[in-house]
């Protein structure tokens, strides 16, 4: 891989890390409040990727400012769009996971995914 292209897309390389730092933790811990922690990195890795491919240096938010209507002035409003939903979204979500989290710690009383599983098959559920 060539130095100049890291250096030029050294934003995106960090999102791609950010990702991975994210989806690991999602995979190798067994704590659900660092499962949550972990899938809330990996969303905000895709919100920097998303608003990184969508931003063009020189070019304006979509608002017609001075009676500029050309398309070429202004950036994609598209990706924005996706990222707010999604930041949205993933609030909800993140919620709800914090919520059931509590729920499943007042009926065992431990974070721990395989201890929680292990109880689940004692009850027969």
């Amino acid at each position: 891989m060539n130095l100049t292209n890291l250096i030029n897309n050294y934003a995106e390389a960090v999102a791609m890390i950010l990702f991975g730092i994210g989806f690991s933790n999602l995979l190798l811990q067994k704590n659900l409040i660092k499962k949550i922690i972990g899938l809330n990195i990996m969303d905000t890795a895709m919100y920097l990727f998303l608003a990184l491919k969508g931003f063009v240096s020189g070019r304006k938010a979509p608002i017609v400012v001075d009676g500029v209507q050309e398309v070429e002035a202004y950036i994609n409003p598209i990706p924005s769009g996706l990222v707010l939903t999604g930041i949205v979204v993933s609030v909800s979500v993140s919620a709800l996971m914090l919520s059931l989290t509590i729920r499943l710690y007042r009926r065992y009383h431990t974070l721990d995914l395989d201890e929680i599983t292990t109880r689940m098959k004692k009850e027969g559920l």
